[in-house]
């Protein structure tokens, strides 16, 4: 995605564990105001590339540009503060289970704030307000279902109104129904926040209805991007076999492993001669 002034940019990174390369000469681009989806099959990258964006993961080569400053992991300082723009909604949600509703929102409100405690019960009933659950502000997560703790979570995510949130895997686990209030959340409060969203999933349907961009990531490279419609129509083998979830294509169903029938203790068949 070409964009004149792109509020983040990972420029050419690669990154490995130990010898397996998981990100390879990576390069995207996140607008002002988008909701853009990072999508792939498990173990491709895509939760760690989540973790090069919070500066909890240095890249082997290139550099990761948030608003306009690179990022350096070695400057913590710096890191800290970019941190306290960011929102990051964790899989399932994370919350603390021997907080209440209330006191999980208010929580990063009280440890990097010094506001008077009744304006920080206003915001927390207002992030509440905005998922739904304000009524359930003095319940404990084993009280609430699966889909009002995402809520939950996603009101924690945006109490201090971040310029860019992270969500990993934000529909995992989830209902049709909460799947689709998630869904929906998320863009109505990236649009009401003016913030920029980056979503790592292999949700299809929710994703696309919501996102403005997407990059899927196979092979530690990006294989394919585009708008949502570009890729319901893209003849691309990799995206084809993603969006349609076809059991076979150039991400085969089979592990490579040697012949059958020697692993059996049987003579391997030899083809005849045509």
């Amino acid at each position: 995605m070409s964009l004149a002034d792109p509020f983040l940019r990972i420029e050419d990174v690669t990154f490995r564990y130990a010898s397996r390369v998981i990100l390879n000469d990576v390069s995207l681009s996140f607008g002002r105001g988008q909701v853009v989806a990072i999508m792939g099959g498990s173990g491709m990258g895509k939760t760690t590339l989540l973790k090069l964006i919070g500066g909890l993961l240095s890249p082997e080569k290139g550099r990761i540009v948030f608003d306009s400053e690179v990022m350096n992991p070695a400057d913590q300082k710096a890191i800290y503060r970019m941190r306290r723009r960011m929102g990051m909604l964790f899989q399932f949600g994370a919350l603390f289970t021997d907080l209440s509703v209330y006191d999980n929102v208010a929580f990063p409100i009280r440890e990097q704030t010094d506001l008077d405690e009744e304006t920080v019960r206003d915001l927390v009933l207002m992030k509440l307000n905005a998922v739904g659950l304000r009524g359930a502000a003095n319940l404990m997560p084993s009280e609430i279902s699966g889909g009002m703790a995402r809520r939950v979570a996603l009101a924690r995510t945006i109490a201090l109104d971040p310029a860019l949130i992270l969500y990993d895997e934000p529909f995992a686990g989830l209902d049709p129904i909460s799947m689709g209030v998630t869904a929906r959340l998320i863009r109505d409060l990236n649009d009401a926040l003016g913030a920029t969203s980056l979503i790592v999933t292999h949700d299809v349907a929710e994703t696309f209805d919501i996102a403005d961009y997407v990059y899927m990531i196979s092979e530690a490279r990006v294989a394919a991007e585009g708008t949502p419609e570009e890729m319901r129509r893209s003849e691309d083998p990799f995206v084809r076999q993603f969006v349609g979830g076809l059991p076979d294509g150039p991400v085969r169903f089979q592990y490579p492993a040697p012949g059958f029938a020697g692993d059996l203790g049987l003579p391997e068949r030899k083809r005849s001669a045509s």
